[in-house]
């Protein structure tokens, strides 16, 4: 895309301030991108060309591995399955048996993760990202793929999910910069526009597998993060009309189901505060939840003490 493009499209970025007692303490800077399924970027407060790590906002598209391979039918897997997968959990009993029932289905021991085991934790089950890993193997061991090395770049299942993503986006897989993430797994540098539009696929209902994977999500909202997370607070209050998927350093992403519209959030100091803000400021301002619903995520996520709170400064201008 041309600078020129980038110049038309590039407003100013939100503001997150932190107020005490009504006086600034510390901010933050936030771009917002609102895309649909076409790629059009329709509504955008910074710079929707800014590129950066997708992190586990990809959890989605890497479970299209196995929908996509037929590993949900071969193992008898189901939406709470996989709804795990697209997850960043917190290790609670429920959904480390729901990680747990993934491998036991496809004849795997829980020693073939590959994911760290978390500080004061017993197992790498309990690792946030456990679901999506318990994926990768079960597609590795149906299609009779080495499971060793699962999370090596040039794995199968690796480049399963690279060429899925790179379909969607309409661009050649080797024009994807990765880097591992901290579980250990891939995740790739790309724009907030792109990362609004693979949301805004998502959730247009288009798609068979997607469909199944929002479905998934929406039913399934406390697998998907947990008590307090912002993903499953989100997708309950909405009862199904978003889907919501946090990334660490301050990425948010979030689809309008049944719409085609996704909007991407990159907080640029990595703050998670600013990014739940940020969201419930823009889709407050979209008319993509409702007042009521807007006033009970700011409760949790903005009125952060009884002296502290958060407010969102500028606007988010229409482009089309």
């Amino acid at each position: 895309m041309t600078s020129s493009r980038v110049n038309r499209h590039q407003t100013k970025e939100l503001d997150v301030q932190l107020l005490r007692e009504g006086v600034v303490e510390s901010s933050h800077t936030a771009h917002v991108v609102v895309c649909d399924a076409r790629g059009r970027t329709l509504s955008v407060a910074g710079n929707p060309e800014l590129a950066t790590f997708i992190r586990s906002a990809l959890k989605p598209f890497q479970a299209l591995a196995v929908t996509a391979a037929g590993a949900m039918e071969r193992y008898n897997l189901n939406d709470q399955d996989l709804a795990i997968m697209c997850g960043s959990h917190q290790g609670t009993i429920e959904q480390v048996r729901q990680v747990f029932h993934i491998l036991w289905q496809s004849d795997l021991d829980s020693t073939a993760l590959r994911c760290p085991t978390p500080a004061g934790r017993k197992s790498p089950l309990e690792h946030n990202c456990s679901g999506k890993h318990a994926g990768m193997l079960a597609v590795s061991h149906q299609q009779n793929w080495p499971i060793e090395s699962y999370l090596d770049r040039n794995h199968p299942v690796q480049k399963l999910i690279l060429s899925r993503m790179a379909e969607l986006l309409g661009m050649p897989a080797d024009e994807f910069i990765m880097a591992h993430d901290d579980c250990g797994a891939p995740t790739y540098f790309m724009q907030l526009r792109q990362m609004a539009t693979l949301f805004a696929m998502l959730s247009s209902g288009d798609n068979l597998e997607m469909e199944r994977i929002i479905r998934a999500m929406t039913s399934h909202p406390s697998l998907v993060g947990g008590a307090d997370a912002f993903d499953t607070k989100l997708m309950e209050l909405t009862d199904g009309e978003l889907v919501s998927k946090s990334g660490a350093e301050g990425i948010q992403c979030i689809g309008k189901v049944g719409d085609g519209l996704g909007l991407a959030i990159k907080v640029m100091d990595g703050s998670k505060r600013a990014k739940y803000a940020t969201a419930i400021f823009t889709l407050k301002q979209m008319g993509w939840i409702l007042p009521a619903v807007a006033d009970t995520l700011a409760e949790t996520y903005m009125q952060i003490g009884p002296f502290k709170r958060l407010d969102v400064v500028g606007e988010l201008p229409l482009i089309y």
